[in-house]
């Protein structure tokens, strides 16, 4: 069960009260050149409580700070991080705080900031702290809008800004998706990608701002820059952005709340484009995506669905399924009389099992795999976030699989394909 589904009241709230005494009092008794990773989260909702129950798995993270203006979801994330503790060792209470400003004052007791906040404070929030020698994990979008991605942009190319940012794509690391990253390679040319999500509307948070557009760049930004940073990353192309198309409908959810928006956001969507040509395609013309969003489709038999045709077979990865099929295009040789549809005998199916997430991304270690709400690709972002810190502070070198630049591209997709209608 994700973690903040969990109800059970591990903390009482006398508990809560006291945290951030035990904690001042702990960085006291600390020698600072032994301490692990320092991590404070900013923003302590159904993500921040996420990332708390997985840097919980791992002996050499620390959570030094939980910060959040609600104070339920502060109470709520206290609950999951003594549920989540590392078997045998003594639980070491955050120090609890309540606005960002309070945060940045103690931003030199901080390794690494995780940022969980609702969407559109991510770009001032990144900004506020690019100047600072310091590791920031910003979930996505990183921007909501043309003018805070032009903002995030600029700043990111100041040479002010010495953050390390990794943004948190974790659909990357959910095990089908990954094992169909690794068969692109079998399937000769990219032609066709498309990507398919039929899922339930958006769940409810704070002060409802996931139903305000401004808040959150709307349904192609918030949701879908998942998905189109996934095109980028399969084609290894970049998207012909004047060329993006878009059918969309709003209006369809949340009708009976009480709160309601002059412009409601987007439930469900087509989205269709070409990629740029790229150098290494080797044949014919260049790759076509299309984006298939239903957002009042409880019922499906899979959420998720990223098909990938080649030159020479095609992929197909489902979830929650967590299966791969791939397939090779027979040749003259097993279908020869092709005055009738290829023989049964010549279409060869690979099924590929993806639950085991640690056999997937090749994982010798014990890593918690608690599942939350995506796969545990959560748990896959955190191993490969910590070895690139480790990277960092033995060789000073900064090599994130995801990039601010990755973020603010898929967001700029998102974007486009709002305004392309």
């Amino acid at each position: 069960m994700p973690p903040n589904l969990r109800s059970d009241v591990l903390l009482d709230a006398s508990s809560v009260e006291m945290a951030t005494d035990a904690a001042l009092e702990s960085l006291k008794n600390t020698d600072p050149g032994e301490h692990p990773i320092r991590v404070a989260l900013l923003g302590c909702g159904m993500m921040g409580q996420e990332h708390i129950s997985y840097i919980q798995g791992y002996p050499n993270l620390s959570i030094s700070f939980l910060c959040d203006p609600h104070e339920p979801s502060l109470k709520k994330s206290m609950n999951v991080l003594q549920e989540f503790q590392k078997d045998g060792t003594p639980l070491e209470l955050p120090e609890l705080l309540q606005s960002e400003d309070e945060l940045l004052e103690r931003a030199n007791d901080i390794d690494l900031l995780v940022i969980a906040s609702p969407n559109h404070l991510h770009t001032d929030t990144i900004i506020r702290w690019g100047s600072r020698d310091i590791s920031i994990l910003c979930e996505k979008p990183v921007a909501v809008s043309l003018e805070q991605h032009s903002r995030l942009s600029a700043a990111m190319k100041s040479t002010d800004f010495c953050a390390r940012v990794w943004v948190a794509m974790e659909y990357r690391y959910i095990p089908a998706i990954a094992k169909l990253l690794d068969l692109i390679p079998t399937i000769g040319d990219i032609k066709m990608i498309t990507i398919r999500e039929n899922r339930y509307p958006f769940l409810h948070k704070i002060g409802e701002w996931n139903r305000d557009r401004n808040c959150t760049g709307d349904t192609m930004v918030e949701k879908c820059c998942h998905f189109f940073d996934l095109f980028r990353l399969i084609s290894g192309q970049e998207v012909n952005l004047p060329e993006v198309k878009t059918m969309l409908q709003r209006g369809i959810n949340y009708q009976d709340e009480e709160s309601q928006h002059e412009i409601p956001i987007i439930d469900s969507a087509f989205v269709i484009f070409p990629f740029l040509k790229s150098e290494t395609v080797a044949s014919g013309s260049n790759a076509m995506g299309c984006l298939e969003l239903c957002m009042f489709a409880e019922g499906s038999r899979h959420q998720e669905e990223i098909i990938v045709t080649g030159t020479t077979g095609r992929v197909e990865a489902y979830l929650p399924e967590n299966k791969v099929f791939a397939y090779n295009r027979p040749g003259t040789k097993e279908w020869n009389d092709r005055t009738e549809p290829p023989p049964n005998s010549s279409i060869q199916e690979t099924v590929y099992d993806c639950s085991d997430v640690r056999k997937v991304h090749g994982i010798e270690t014990e890593i918690p795999t608690h599942g939350g709400y995506h796969y545990s690709s959560t748990a896959i972002e955190w191993h490969k976030l910590i070895g690139a810190l480790s990277t960092h502070n033995e060789t000073g070198k900064w090599e994130p699989e995801v990039k601010l630049a990755d973020g603010l591209d898929a967001v700029r997709i998102g974007l486009q394909a709002t305004q392309s209608i």
